[in-house]
């Protein structure tokens, strides 16, 4: 009978005499984490929910309704939105899509070069050109943009489209992107192969190390994508004809002028809910491009 009650007042294996049990504990610390995400993304789809929402109310169902619930006037917002000016709205469309999409690849393509060579080569100076790029990342685009108009005005560029383009094209945190993952994905013994097997550097870079560096430039491109889609500062001051507007200048004007014709809200809200759609779709494919490249990383090796 004694050793029968000493088993049962034995405590479980893996704790310690009056604690709880172990693994219950460890569960409850590991949904902290789980928790704070779930709070986090809320907090990031409260607003998105409401812009989905508040795009298929009219005008009086706006103001009049529950915040969360759908309204009827979706179809009516749209038309509204394409008649208003003729069309003006898909101007500005057009030109995001051009800013954002020549921005990027530009940009993309040179923190591809800076990156590679900061990664490759050894020269004088090398890292203080890198240190000078990390200051221009910690640097807030807003103490740019007067000198880059200042800097633009001298060339007749201002109110063009270059002069939304081209400050866009050096990215210093895509250089800096590039250069550490450049670092990590192309191995220096490759590189000195293909030297030694007589490759030039402009074909060691272009088939051996950007196939390796392919994942990281889709990142950058995204970033900078995002970055240029959701400019607002860069094209308030350098342009005043609105038919060159991004859509985020363009519904910036849209809703200054909500202020006196409370009808235009509608085609604000209905505008930003269409300018969220690209990105959206931006991600969804490059997200399944990230999942083929791993794969196809997994099959190699």
């Amino acid at each position: 009978m004694s050793s029968v009650a000493l088993r049962k007042a034995a405590p479980a294996a893996g704790t310690t005499p009056g604690t709880a049990q172990g693994p219950p504990l460890r569960r409850r610390i590991a949904r902290v984490p789980t928790a704070t995400l779930l709070l986090g993304a809320l907090y990031c789809l409260l607003p998105v929910a409401w812009v989905v929402i508040a795009a298929t109310k009219s005008g009086k169902e706006l103001f009049s309704t529950f915040t969360f619930l759908p309204g009827s006037g979706f179809a009516d917002n749209l038309h509204d939105l394409n008649a208003y000016r003729d069309g003006v709205y898909w101007e500005w469309m057009g030109n995001s899509a051009l800013y954002a999409g020549v921005g990027a690849l530009l940009s993309t393509v040179v923190s591809a070069f800076s990156g590679y060579a900061l990664a490759t080569y050894r020269f004088r100076g090398r890292e203080t050109v890198f240190n000078i790029l990390l200051a221009g990342v910690l640097m807030p685009p807003v103490i740019l943009a007067v000198p880059q108009y200042l800097l633009l005005a001298k060339a007749n560029l201002t109110d063009s489209y270059l002069s939304v383009l081209l400050p866009q094209i050096l990215s210093p945190y895509g250089v800096y992107l590039s250069r550490i993952y450049a670092a990590a994905a192309v191995p220096a013994d490759v590189v000195e192969a293909g030297r030694m097997d007589g490759a030039s550097e402009w074909r060691i870079f272009t088939r051996i190390a950007l196939p390796m560096m392919i994942p990281g430039m889709v990142t950058v491109f995204l970033f900078q994508f995002v970055a240029v889609w959701n400019n607002f500062l860069l094209p308030y001051i350098m342009l005043s004809d609105d038919e060159r507007f991004p859509i985020t200048l363009g519904l910036y004007t849209l809703l200054e002028q909500g202020s006196n014709q409370p009808a235009l809200y509608t085609l604000v809200i209905t505008g930003a809910f269409l300018a969220v759609l690209p990105l959206v779709a931006l991600f969804l494919v490059i997200q399944r491009f990230w999942s083929l490249d791993l794969l196809s990383g997994a099959v190699k090796s």
